[in-house]
């Protein structure tokens, strides 16, 4: 007899296991045996029995089970006398568990005992017995494995294989799915694709949605009721997985994820849900049902969303982000390859610039380039301009027809929720009126489901009147007129002031793939790259060091420096003012302004009587010296008898002494003649009478 007074002595464990969770929910008589055990327990003389089922839907194909582990720890213990299990692959199916288990129950003298026998691990014969019972328990999940795996890639391969129906389908047989026969959860898909095309960001379709409480279909799995649509706002990863996944295209995909086996702690850990690369797919079957939207058009989002991607590496565009910046996430250095980074500064944060960073934060070498916004965005926004010209019109009376679309998505939405809510109460109420009104039982949860769909319809009602109320008034026809007018004249357009910065992105994305930038001398060569595959070369000039955007005209600092030979700052002030110029950011020039130009520039104020001092002497002055009429000096001078200095019209004119002492000027002012006119083939003497 295996059995001994010190087995007896010490507890009989049942460890009781089942693979998943699925067999939990239905083999409830393969459970019900394994717990039977301990009635066999009991019959062999152990009055101690345990029982060990914390390993309930997990599989013993070498992953973490705690049950398991307490079964080993207990029998190193020295407190087990036997180990009871319906069979061998109830307690591991891999020969790691099985060996340790075998190996331990044999140094403390622990029974193995199944449905076929009782078994001592230190007799050879047993040992060999329940070494060949876990090989062959091992083995039959191999081949049982590998025999299923292929059955279902087999069927997949035709494209019959279901495990699970996206929302938006429905199951049509056992081998094929076609479009959902709800309207509601149709249109909802396609609102998700509509916007997507108009906006080309997930976050933004997102976003929006939300914003207008549009509420998307989702598929929820009970026992009670089995697959059944419920309504929800929808979150960032329902979005991604309507606009990622190639169903709704109409293609069959297989294989599109796979799974990752490491070691942790001795223990096999397998991870999940790894996406694969497209070429990596097991099965891909195009025109495989009806989809929302073409393959073509599939593939263009996918490469949309990827350029979007502003964390996947330097290859990636990203998408566009806030800023005043157009060329963000387009441009790469031509020097290094890397792609150039965003900065702003300034009191508003409105002030950027792009440089090449990569090599500095990479390597810790010097940066390779940057240079200002400004003139870059202009140049890129007129060559965009140009080739966008021929299809303003066009484009003008899309924005027409998306004003009156954008406020009828949400109105279909709400009314075919609204249908939906009172098909639901006329439901409810059907069921109330069936029912025995005496079975009160019966009657008051009818009732109270009915008044809850009815809560529903005026819900959706409210929400039908207040979308009413807040509907935009329909285009004038002068507004309509104005659009087709900016649509001619898209230049106009561009410096809108209601035209922000996001709308002038996503234009440029929409006709530029990239734009590869080097910085040579004091130019900004740029090869922007089409997205028809075409590219154009433009070339900026680069600001020098110091120089930014707010920095007066180039003319200003020679005029300056040459008034100030002459005038104080006040009066060059006025000056300039009245020729027209104006600061760096668009001011009037006053006193103090001038003086902090000339300091800025190195620019020596005037002193009083400079002029006098190297014989210069202005119009009035002139005048005054040879006794005449101011403009009888600027006949003079415009005869070209006087020489004379002006250094730009409206400026004060610079006349030397010497020049006001020599005899024939001196004659023409003694003699008090006029200075004979300059002659004109358009001149014609006036007689007066």
């Amino acid at each position: 007899m295996k059995i001994t007074p010190e087995h007896l002595a010490r507890g009989a464990y049942v460890y009781i296991r089942q693979s998943t969770a699925d067999q939990l929910v239905n083999n409830p008589e393969s459970r019900r045996r394994q717990y039977g055990l301990a009635d066999r327990a009991r019959a062999l003389g152990w009055e101690t029995v345990i029982v060990i089922d914390d390993d309930l839907g997990r599989s013993g194909s070498g992953v973490t089970r705690p049950g398991f582990e307490k079964l080993l720890a207990a029998i190193c213990e020295g407190r087990v006398g036997a180990v009871l299990a319906i069979e061998a692959s109830r307690l591991a199916r891999n020969g790691r568990d099985w060996h340790t288990l075998i190996e331990f129950c044999g140094l403390v003298g622990t029974l193995i005992i199944d449905e076929d026998g009782i078994y001592e691990p230190r007799h050879p014969n047993d040992r060999l017995l329940l070494g060949m019972k876990g090989t062959m328990s091992e083995l039959e999940l191999l081949i049982l494995r590998a025999r299923s795996l292929e059955a279902l890639k087999n069927k997949a391969r035709r494209g019959e294989l279901f495990l699970a129906v996206a929302v938006g389908y429905v199951k049509a047989g056992n081998d094929r799915i076609e479009m959902d026969p709800d309207l509601r959860v149709r249109e909802a898909i396609t609102l998700v694709f509509t916007r997507f095309a108009a906006l080309q960001s997930i976050r933004q379709v997102h976003l929006s949605l939300r914003h207008e409480g549009i509420m998307l279909p989702a598929v929820n799995y009970t026992r009670a009721a089995g697959r059944t649509i419920v309504w929800k706002l929808p979150v960032y990863n329902t979005v991604h997985h309507i606009l990622t996944n190639p169903i709704y295209a109409g293609a069959y995909a297989f294989g599109r994820t796979g799974s990752r086996i490491t070691i942790e702690n001795g223990r096999k850990r397998i991870v999940r849900g790894l996406r694969k690369e497209r070429s990596d797919w097991e099965v891909l079957l195009i025109d495989h049902h009806e989809g929302y939207l073409s393959w073509a058009d599939f593939e263009r989002n996918q490469r949309l969303i990827a350029d979007n991607a502003n964390g996947k590496g330097v290859m990636a565009r990203g998408a566009p982000r806030r800023g005043e910046l157009l060329l963000g996430g387009l441009l790469r250095c031509g020097h290094c390859g890397r792609k150039l980074h965003v900065a702003y500064s300034g009191r508003n944060g409105k002030i950027g610039r792009y440089h090449c960073r990569g090599a500095f934060l990479n390597h810790g070498t010097d940066p390779c380039i940057n240079f200002g916004s400004l003139r870059v965005d202009e140049a890129v926004g007129t060559e965009v301009l140009e080739r966008l010209q021929p299809l303003g019109i066009q484009a003008a009376v899309q924005a027409i027809e998306t004003s009156k679309a954008q406020s009828a998505e949400k109105r279909r939405q709400i009314e075919l929720a609204l249908e939906q809510a009172r098909y639901e109460a006329a439901h409810a109420q059907r069921q109330y009126d069936a029912v025995d009104p005496d079975n009160r039982l019966v009657a008051s949860e009818l009732e109270r489901r009915w008044n809850a769909a009815l809560a529903v319809v005026r819900e959706r009602e409210a929400e039908l009147d207040a979308l009413e109320a807040k509907k935009p008034e329909a285009l004038s026809e002068a507004e309509r007129q104005e659009l087709l007018h900016m649509g001619a004249d898209l230049e106009r357009a561009w410096h809108h002031a209601n035209a922000t910065s996001v709308t002038r992105k996503r234009i440029i994305r929409t006709v530029v793939r990239e734009i590869v930038v080097r910085v040579e001398n004091d130019r900004i060569e740029m090869v922007v790259h089409w997205q028809g595959g075409d590219h154009t070369t433009l070339s900026v000039k680069k600001n020098k060091l110091g120089h930014h955007r707010w920095g007066a005209a180039p003319e200003i600092e020679p005029l300056i420096r040459a008034l100030a030979r002459q005038l104080p700052d006040k009066a060059i002030a006025a000056l300039l003012n009245r020729l027209g110029k104006t600061t760096g950011r668009q001011n009037g020039w006053t006193q103090s302004r001038v003086c902090t130009f000339r300091s800025q520039h190195n620019i020596a104020v005037y002193r009083h009587g400079e002029r006098a001092a190297r014989g210069e002497y202005t119009l009035q002055e002139a005048a005054e010296k040879l006794g005449v009429r101011p403009m009888t000096v600027l006949r003079m001078i415009r005869a070209g008898h006087l020489p004379a200095e002006q250094y730009l019209k409206g400026t004060p004119w610079v006349i030397r002494g010497e020049d006001l002492v020599r005899p024939d000027i001196q004659h023409y002012a003694n003699s008090g003649m006029r200075c004979p006119l300059s002659q004109g083939q358009d001149q014609q003497p006036m007689l007066f009478q």
